[in-house]
């Protein structure tokens, strides 16, 4: 039997689970390592998406491992849509 895949599954802000499942790890051990992975620039969940952006994410392992020149930015702070 496979497996359904959900909306959480896919697109820009999958869930952790699913960022886990895509980086050979189970759900406890990607918890622990990407507490650690933060300290190193590892994009944080987003509170308004609800998850990591994974294009992000993908920078973040490209840069750590020498496949990119380019450094992955995290947000400089919540936006104020009240100021527009």
């Amino acid at each position: 039997m496979t497996r359904r895949s959900s909306h959480r599954d896919q697109g820009l802000f999958p869930c952790e689970a699913e960022i886990a499942r895509r980086l050979s790890q189970t759900p406890a051990e990607w918890a622990a390592k990407a507490k650690i992975l933060e300290r190193d620039g590892l994009p944080k969940i987003d509170p308004l998406m609800g998850g990591r952006p994974w294009r992000a994410v993908q920078a973040f392992f490209d840069w750590r491992y020498g496949l990119s020149t380019v450094e992955a930015m995290a947000p400089d702070g919540l936006e104020n849509l009240n100021v527009l």
